[in-house]
């Protein structure tokens, strides 16, 4: 198979490619309306279904384009499709009853297993050699700017949509919220993704400006929250919510770090910018240890439920992160190390991360009997 890096410079693309691309966008769309020929609505008694299967209307689409751009072999490409196939098993399988806990533990954590497959494609099914899965890391963050961009520019769209159908007296929210809206952003995953590989250099110059922004922010914010926590000796409140709120916060901080990590030049030496990350990441791992320490006494006293579990297994996950992270930079401020060693730290470190996503989606619903 010779996909459309065969001959062509970076940064390039082609009219076969533009085909490719606009074709795998259009069967993500659409594949998001098929159940609707089987009765399950968007906005009705289908939600549950659509939430577990949200990453599989699009993910695989998105494997399909690198494992034809990177021209992998058929034999790899049948193991992916296979992976992809696996995960659709695990969120249509098992028989969750309304409102179970571990349904939703499942729609949180399917995507991010699914998102692995997504990066063996995009190195070229070799994840464990050379240096691709750097690229991964930034394709992700550049991934994420240019998703944001098209939805902000697909709210301007809509808004003038049901403007122009209302001036003639049409309610136009029906096709908006069940067309329009859940295609869109199904295809503008793949769209994104090839603006992406075609226009890197662009946005290569816009992430480690957000980087060093968002930094000292995150900082700030981090240190007042634990500031205002002591002066007021008040606990972290251990609901569901509210322990989602600080894994996405901790998860936002390892994104900062490793973001920083791909857009930093290996052979300089340590800045302030690296003392500044090194506090970013001392206080996360506070906050992680007093979030921990929560959730350690909310399970003495009423004993182990799906959430807490994954709560737990979660923070301690991003613990032993944020832990190897702060050494690697330590030792790097204090020159006894390498910023490749805090790089090799944070790579290797990802697969974890899919492993427990998996575990939670796959072990977690017969585990905890469903409920």
């Amino acid at each position: 198979m010779v996909g459309a890096d065969a001959g062509e410079p970076p940064g390039t693309t082609s009219l076969m490619e533009a085909v490719v691309v606009l074709g795998l966008a259009v069967a993500a769309a659409i594949a998001i309306k098929v159940p609707v020929l089987f009765g399950l609505q968007l906005d009705e008694g289908g939600q549950p279904f659509y939430a577990r299967n949200a990453s599989l209307f699009v993910f695989p689409a998105l494997t399909a384009y690198f494992v034809w751009k990177r021209g992998l072999d058929a034999a790899t490409g049948a193991w992916l499709a296979l992976a992809c196939g696996v995960a659709a098993l695990v969120a249509n399988v098992f028989s969750f009853p309304p409102g179970s806990d571990t349904q939703v533990l499942a729609a949180m954590h399917l995507p991010i297993a699914v998102w692995f497959i997504v990066g063996v494609a995009y190195v070229g099914g070799r994840w464990f050699t050379g240096g691709r899965r750097m690229d991964f890391v930034r394709f992700s963050g550049e991934l994420a700017i240019y998703y944001v961009l098209i939805a902000l520019g697909g709210v301007v769209l809509t808004g003038f949509t049901v403007m122009m159908f209302e001036a003639i007296e049409l309610d136009a929210e029906a096709f908006v919220g069940r067309w329009l809206v859940p295609c869109g952003a199904m295809g503008a995953v793949i769209i994104a993704s090839w603006l992406v590989e075609a226009k890197q250099s662009v946005i290569e110059n816009m992430a480690p400006v957000l980087t060093r922004l968002f930094t000292p922010l995150f900082t700030a914010v981090l240190l007042v929250f634990l500031a205002t926590m002591a002066w007021t000796g008040r606990p972290i409140d251990v609901e569901r919510g509210v322990l989602i709120g600080f894994d996405l916060l901790l998860v936002l901080v390892v994104g900062l770090v490793l973001y920083a990590a791909s857009a930093r030049d290996p052979g300089a030496g340590p800045d302030f910018f690296d003392r500044l990350q090194l506090l970013l990441v001392a206080s996360a791992l506070a906050v992680d240890l007093v979030a921990l320490a929560a959730i350690a006494a909310r399970i003495s006293e009423f004993g182990f439920t799906p959430n807490r579990v994954a709560a737990l297994g979660e923070n301690l996950i991003l613990l032993i992160n944020l832990a190897g992270s702060a050494w690697f930079y330590a030792q790097l401020l204090r020159r006894r190390g390498s910023f490749a060693a805090l790089e090799r730290w944070q790579i290797g470190y990802l697969p974890v991360y899919a492993v427990w996503a998996a575990l939670v989606a796959l072990v977690f619903p017969p585990l905890f009997g469903y409920r």
